[in-house]
């Protein structure tokens, strides 16, 4: 997998955001990445792990741990609270429009956290060089292999 297929048309790293976004727009991604939220995964990370597989860059446990300890206090700090409360308000939200509304502005303040994180993580990785080799980042970040984990690798690994 070359770094080509995460440049733009004038040569420039394609940025983790717009990245993750074609990703999780493709078929069965965003199940795929639900499923392994729910099993406890960080689809942040998950997300950055897929656009440093597809650049190239070789998965070391000090750029992982560096990853995850950005990562952490973040998620349970900023993005979990949100996610909890939008999910806590799912039920009452189909019946309550004022609520409705308040869950949805709960989901896009989610959306802009999970943004930060992603412009946290290229900041810490954009410049790690492309180079052979290396464990699997998808696998290291989700703790192992399960059918979720290969709809996300067959996204990332056939653009």
């Amino acid at each position: 997998m070359a770094a080509e297929s995460t440049k733009s048309p004038g040569g420039r790293v394609q940025d983790l955001w717009n990245f993750a976004l074609e990703l999780y727009a493709r078929a069965g991604v965003e199940q795929a990445c639900l499923e392994l939220q729910d099993t406890g995964s960080d689809v942040c990370l998950l997300l950055t792990g897929a656009w440093l597989q597809r650049r190239g860059v070789r998965c070391l446990d000090e750029r992982l741990q560096a990853l995850q300890q950005a990562a952490a206090p973040w998620q349970r700090e900023v993005i979990a609270p949100l996610r909890q409360v939008r999910q806590d308000w799912r039920a009452n939200a189909s019946q309550d429009a004022e609520l409705a509304a308040l869950r949805e502005q709960v989901k896009k303040l989610e959306l802009q956290a999970e943004r930060i994180l992603l412009d946290r993580l290229q900041a810490l990785a954009e410049n790690w060089p492309n180079e052979a080799g290396g464990d699997d980042w998808l696998i290291r970040l989700a703790g192992g292999n399960s059918a979720a984990l290969q709809v996300l690798r067959g996204a990332v690994d056939h653009p």
